[in-house]
């Protein structure tokens, strides 16, 4: 097995370096070739790996294949640990990248940084597969600052528009806050156990940490795994984006669409949801932690899915949902329903992907739009993109039978079984998020989709749309794909007018085939991942912890699952959410801005995304260049130019002045000098001999 992980791994490496260093020799045919066939090989010998793994066929893979530092007794490794929690992880990663790069063929067509971007995309893959496969800390690591790296160069790929650099920066930098928790987290894993080995960790971590404190204030002590374990998850909420590290993911919209459903729908930011289910057996030891957790998903989950009610751009609606979902999956970390997280983060990488991917299908037919107010009725011109939005609509809200159905009702039914003090808050929090995850969601379909067209179709306007459409790059580099920073931006870069038409195939067909999994995987794999025993020893859970096992009592399979599901309060919430939708976007559309009117201070609260972005300037991005301001002005202007560097010029040319006074040129000036010197050096002389 050894060497087909390593087949996998390095396959989308050697594609980016191709793409990347030498896409002006093979060209753009030759960099979506080598890069979609260094990508299909890893989904392929991934898919045989998990089915090997399933059926008996091999057993998990543990093992070494390069050690690379020694220090102190401690060993820093590369190597891989396969189990089917990184197996599944390894299909869902390779799947979704391979979906994006064939759309990439078609949505990036006329875009000069072509190869640019699949060699970024290819080396993304290989990161994210390096992350879920390591079997130490630092190989972790590393992939978890690859990710990052690559995805500020994504985010910012459009490079001469300011927006996507600032969207970029503001990525980066939020992250390495996360990821300065993460770092300490590692470190104190290390102090207390020696090792940096999953393995060694895992199975010393009860002796290591038993009893254990840590004075993070003088005087007060901490227990030591529940710091440990904070730590981590701070590095988790920064890539995962929960609150309040969540303010880098809804501008990070600014990227090229596919990087919206590579990044933001199924890898990196479901780093931090996997790693906190690989690291299982260190929170199960801190209800303290557990609880935090819980508490913010459930946060994260609520709020974030109320931005989602007001926003405009239909990429923007798209990414609210994901840190709403994302909020679901911790708040399921947070009850110990670690399988449950990690059945909702692949069922959601299907049905998200394909919405963002949509969501670029939409932009690409409306000419580069993103407002949905200047949309409408596009089910009629653009057939397969909406049959296609629809089902992963479907899924997202849990409608019965679809794979988010499954992973949703599983995981709110978990909750309600926990008894960890924050489980009630965050069962009401879940539950309400089911009726705004179907408003938002279905608010976009209908306007996007339904009602009249709010777009200019005229003859006059089509024949000016064609003649741009030559320049249309133009725009797109300069970032008229996505002017999500703000709801009004199109009313200068809007689209040129036309007739919407669907996407050409390359765009259409990964949109299917993300389609079908979207509807049909849940079926399948409830049983054996909520349920059974897939997952065995790679997710360890305390008896009293084990909210899954309660819900298996109940489990009569998944057509009972459905059963009971069309009987419970979420299958209401959700279809009253696509009622209240379909009444006030298709029937009554003045409602909205009326009710907007009249609660016009909450309308502004979630407009302005609850002045996060405000707070965070005024205190860190402005506080740090007033305080950089004053360390210039008093530190560098008066102290070190002042006085160090110009006050010692000056003190220099002060005493050259003085001494410039006695050089008068006189020889009897210079005669009298010496007289008088002579006589003080004599004088000295007998002082010191009368003594």
């Amino acid at each position: 097995m050894e060497n087909t992980l390593l087949v996998i791994v390095l396959a989308p490496l050697i594609a980016a370096i191709l793409a990347g260093i030498f896409g002006r020799f093979i060209g753009r045919a030759g960099a979506h070739t080598v890069t979609i066939l260094g990508v299909a090989t890893a989904c392929v010998l991934s898919i045989l790996t998990l089915k090997q793994l399933v059926t008996g066929e091999a057993q998990n893979y543990y093992g070494n294949l390069y050690t690379w530092l020694v220090s102190d007794g401690v060993q820093m490794n590369v190597g891989f640990m396969v189990d089917r929690l990184t197996a599944m992880m390894m299909v869902v990663v390779t799947f979704v990248s391979l979906c994006v790069h064939v759309y990439t063929i078609g949505y990036m067509a006329d875009d000069p940084g072509y190869q640019r971007f699949f060699s970024y995309i290819s080396l993304f893959t290989f990161s994210m597969l390096m992350l879920v496969m390591s079997n130490n800390f630092m190989q972790l690591f590393f992939g978890w600052e690859a990710v990052g790296v690559v995805s500020y160069l994504l985010i910012g790929f459009w490079y001469t528009r300011p927006t996507a650099i600032f969207a970029n920066l503001k990525a980066f930098l939020v992250n390495r806050v996360g990821d300065f928790g993460f770092v300490l987290g590692i470190a104190a894993v290390l102090y207390y156990t020696g090792s940096l080995d999953y393995r060694e960790v895992f199975a010393a971590a009860h002796h290591a940490f038993a009893g254990k404190t840590m004075e993070i204030i003088p005087g007060y002590a901490w227990d030591a795994i529940t710091v440990t374990c904070l730590l981590l998850f701070v590095g988790a909420m920064g890539k995962s984006a929960q609150m309040p590290l969540h303010v880098w993911l809804p501008d990070s919209m600014e990227g090229p669409t596919p990087i919206s459903a590579l990044i933001h729908a199924a890898t990196m930011v479901t780093a931090g949801i996997f790693m906190v289910a690989r690291m299982s057996p260190l929170f199960e030891m801190s209800e303290t932690a557990l609880n935090t957790v819980l508490i913010i998903g459930s946060c994260t989950a609520f709020f974030m899915g109320l931005l989602g009610l007001v926003n405009n751009d239909i990429k923007r609606v798209v990414a609210y949902s994901t840190l709403s979902q994302l909020g679901y999956m911790t708040v399921a970390l947070g009850v110990s329903a670690y399988a449950g997280a990690v059945f909702h983060l692949m069922t959601h990488a299907f049905f998200k992907a394909l919405l963002f991917l949509a969501a670029g299908s939409v932009i690409i037919g409306m000419h580069h739009e993103q407002d949905m107010r200047k949309m409408g009725n596009l089910r009629k011109y653009m057939p397969i993109t909406y049959w296609t939005c629809l089902i992963g609509s479907l899924a997202l809200i849990g409608f019965p039978g679809t794979s988010g159905f499954f992973s949703k009702d599983a995981l709110i039914e978990a909750v309600s079984e926990s008894h960890l003090p924050a489980a009630r808050f965050a069962y009401y929090c879940v539950l309400s998020g089911v009726f705004i995850t179907a408003f938002y969601s279905f608010r976009l379909v209908f306007m996007t989709f339904h009602g009249k067209e709010r777009f200019d179709t005229s003859e006059a306007a089509h024949a000016h749309d064609s003649h741009a459409v030559a320049d249309k790059h133009d725009d797109h580099t300069h970032g008229h794909d996505d002017h999500s920073h703000d709801d009004h931006a199109h009313d200068d870069h809007g689209h040129h007018g036309g007739v919407p038409h669907e996407s050409p195939w390359v765009v259409t067909l990964p949109l299917v085939l993300l389609a079908i999994p979207s509807l049909f995987i849940g079926w399948f794999t409830i049983g054996p991942m909520l349920f059974g025993d897939y997952f065995g020893s790679a997710i360890v859970v305390e008896e009293s912890h084990n909210v899954l096992g309660e819900l298996a009592h109940e489990f009569h399979g998944s057509a009972g699952f459905v059963e009971h599901g069309i009987t419970q309060l979420p299958f209401f919430l959700a279809m009253g959410g696509v009622f209240f939708a379909w009444l006030f976007y298709v029937k009554l559309t003045d409602v909205p801005g009326k009710i907007a009117s009249a609660f016009s201070p909450l309308y502004k609260l979630f407009e302005n995304k609850y002045f996060f972005d405000d707070v965070y300037f005024a205190v860190f991005a402005k506080g740090s260049r007033n305080l950089g301001q004053a360390l210039w002005k008093v530190g560098d202007s008066i102290f070190i130019d002042g006085l160090l560097v110009n006050g010692s010029a000056r003190a220099v040319g002060w005493f050259a002045s003085v001494i410039r006074g006695i050089q008068t040129g006189r020889l009897y000036s210079y005669a009298f000098t010496m007289i008088i010197g002579l006589a003080v050096t004599l004088g000295w002389f007998v002082l010191h001999w009368l003594r």
